[in-house]
């Protein structure tokens, strides 16, 4: 699965906030990371209410969103290269400190790089990807690549091993395998229809 960086250009304002909270749960939702959206959704706000409360509201800001590997990277971009975000000892009783606690907390890391005309304040967030265009672990998915690339090799024995097939390579050759099932099926007296119709539901019943 595709999943291009994306952005934002947005005004630093608390109205701002939920509509790229809303941007956030949209993409992730497109690139099946649905289980990551209470947390970078979370960040965000952090990120953007830091850029609000330390360099001031109304300022020109860019939300950017990105896969480095297989981590989730939120950044957001601001003018102001002297207000830095700090992670301080905030208590229960602090008012201020608590947002980069939370991020501090929320991320696998977090960060800040400085160019010459703005600040990037970064976090990211670990995902259960096994690569940054692949799927989600799972295993009923470890298993059809095991035989995927089993029925790769035996249908040339000089073609490459299956994490290293392309994704159209590997479409073709699960769309080949199940067409051979079906011939399987067929062969033995099955239906291919039922069979496709009886799949189908297992494969909707463990979503």
């Amino acid at each position: 699965m595709p999943r291009k960086p994306w952005d934002i250009v947005f005004t630093a304002e608390p109205a701002e906030v939920t509509a790229l909270r809303r941007a956030m749960r949209t993409h992730l939702g497109v690139w099946g990371l649905d289980e990551l959206v209470d947390e970078a959704q979370l960040c965000l706000s952090e990120l953007v209410a830091n850029v609000i409360t330390h360099v001031g509201p109304g300022t020109p800001a860019t939300l950017a969103v990105s896969l480095n590997g297989t981590h989730l990277r939120i950044e957001v971009h601001d003018p102001d290269t002297r207000a830095l975000p700090v992670l301080g000892d905030a208590g229960l009783d602090s008012e201020g400190g608590r947002g980069m606690a939370l991020v501090d907390a929320l991320a696998d890391r977090w960060g800040v790089l400085l160019r010459p005309d703005r600040k990037v304040t970064w976090c990211e967030l670990a995902t259960n990807l096994t690569t940054h265009d692949g799927h989600m672990t799972a295993p009923g998915v470890t298993r059809a690549e095991a035989l995927l690339g089993f029925y790769a090799t035996v249908q040339s024995p000089r073609r490459p091993e299956m994490s290293r097939l392309g994704s159209a390579a590997a479409e073709e050759t699960a769309i080949a395998a199940i067409t051979d099932f079906l011939h399987w099926f067929r062969a033995h007296g099955r239906d291919p229809d039922d069979m496709l119709d009886r799949a189908q539901m297992r494969f909707e019943s463990r979503q």
